[in-house]
């Protein structure tokens, strides 16, 4: 029997669930993938392994668009976005809302700064992000954030439901492998 959460408790569980563990430890070969997405409204395909070609990818996930915690996220990654353009980073923020709504919030939260796409399944589960309440799926994702390298490797990952570390650590990550 599967189990599905009524959206107010997938938020709920979003405000109490613990920190989430990510599966993809440090120095783990990033899953390669491509995806829909939208940068500044527009629609556009995502393709880490295209991204990875230009320099390194800040790849978090975040549960849902426009609910605070996202939404003052997606704030400070377009607060910090020319700091990480400076260290040649492509940052993409990855959830499963719809297109549309990504196209919506890539345009209002994230300032047009950098794209927000669309977290398969697949993806979810091979970057195993799947937020979980008492081992069922919430159908969101966890707020976890990697640093993934030119070479395609993990140099960090930081899983945290709460939302501030997340530009400052994924930050230092970036700057720290431009000084390499």
């Amino acid at each position: 029997m599967v189990r599905r959460l009524t959206p107010l408790a997938a938020l709920t569980a979003l405000v109490l669930a613990p920190a989430a563990h990510a599966a993809l430890p440090v120095g783990a070969k990033a899953p390669e993938f491509a995806t829909q997405g939208a940068l500044d409204g527009k629609p556009f395909a995502f393709d880490l392994k295209k991204a990875l070609k230009k320099g390194p990818v800040v790849l978090y996930f975040y549960p849902k668009a426009f609910t605070q915690g996202c939404t003052l996220e997606a704030h400070a990654f377009s607060e910090a976005s020319d700091d990480f353009h400076k260290s040649g980073a492509t940052i993409i923020g990855m959830s499963n809302d719809a297109l549309p709504v990504l196209q919506k919030f890539s345009t209002e939260a994230c300032r047009g700064k950098f794209a927000v796409a669309s977290a398969t399944p697949k993806i979810v589960a091979d970057y195993d992000v799947d937020l979980k309440r008492e081992g069922v799926s919430t159908g969101l994702t966890s707020r976890t954030s990697y640093v993934i390298a030119p070479n395609g490797k993990v140099v960090l990952v930081h899983s945290d439901m709460n939302y501030a570390d997340h530009v400052k650590l994924t930050l230092a990550a970036v700057q720290g492998l431009k000084r390499k």
